[in-house]
């Protein structure tokens, strides 16, 4: 499936930004299916999975947050569906919550039109790579037994299958947000990341001022795989720096 074939779920209750929306995303091959509240795009989940979803947190009834929340709670495989959140300019707070409600990325309004489009493509283009590489993993180990896998600080990770595993042999789930920052530490070891490089790395975009975005993403991460997301020992945040990864990976065959 090409990035602009699948269907786009947008939640939007302004009426003219919703159809704006809905036509730039139209013009851009995109299917469109455009829901005023939460009640509207659980119908049309109810009828096809869409491969993104733009979701603004200011809605009447249930928030974008809590939708957001419900999305990744509701996600029963490995193969996370992108979202982007719309945020005012003046709700950083809203924003910072959204990215740890596990949203993809983020934009303020008002926002560029062309920049709507690259992000959302990036998003789905990251989705889908990780996808295809789940279940190529799976096809290659449905005949290969000695499938080399990396060990990082008691946590089984494969590149590949882009899984995680934890040392009691619980797979840890992550966003492909999550696994690609985790994959840019592994690849330079006890090398500090700057936040302008990891954004990249994840986003395929710059920085734009007071943007938190490289940042919730390690903490998420961090809850995620260090004993204690508190205190870590496994990703260290390095002064005016960045992040590093502490402890160097191991090649692991199964």
């Amino acid at each position: 499936m090409s990035e602009t074939s699948g269907l786009v779920l947008l939640v939007e209750d302004d009426a003219e930004i919703r159809e704006l929306v809905a036509a730039l995303l139209s013009r851009e091959g995109w299917r469109v299916a455009a829901a005023a509240n939460a009640a509207e795009a659980d119908a049309i989940r109810a009828q096809e999975m869409p491969a993104a979803v733009i979701l603004d947190i200011m809605l009447p009834g249930e928030d974008g947050l809590s939708i957001c929340r419900r999305l990744r709670a509701d996600e029963g495989d490995r193969f996370q569906l992108p979202i982007l959140m719309l945020t005012a300019k003046s709700e950083d707070v809203d924003r910072i919550i959204g990215l740890e409600m596990g949203a993809d990325d983020y934009l303020p309004k008002p926002f560029n039109p062309r920049e709507l489009t690259a992000r959302l493509k990036a998003l789905v283009r990251r989705a889908e790579a990780s996808k295809a590489a789940i279940l190529a993993a799976a096809e290659r180990s449905a005949y290969d037994e000695t499938v080399a896998r990396l060990q990082v600080g008691g946590l089984t990770v494969d590149l590949a299958a882009r899984s995680v595993i934890d040392a009691g042999g619980k797979p840890i789930p992550l966003t492909s947000g999550e696994f690609d920052l985790f994959a840019a530490l592994i690849d330079a070891p006890g090398r500090a990341l700057s936040r302008d490089h990891l954004l990249d790395r994840v986003y395929g975009r710059t920085a734009t001022p007071f943007d938190r975005a490289v940042d919730m993403l390690v903490s998420r991460l961090r809850r995620k795989i260090e004993a204690d997301p508190e205190n870590p020992s496994l990703i260290k945040t390095v002064r005016n720096a960045g992040y590093i990864l502490t402890q160097r990976p191991s090649p692991l065959s199964v």
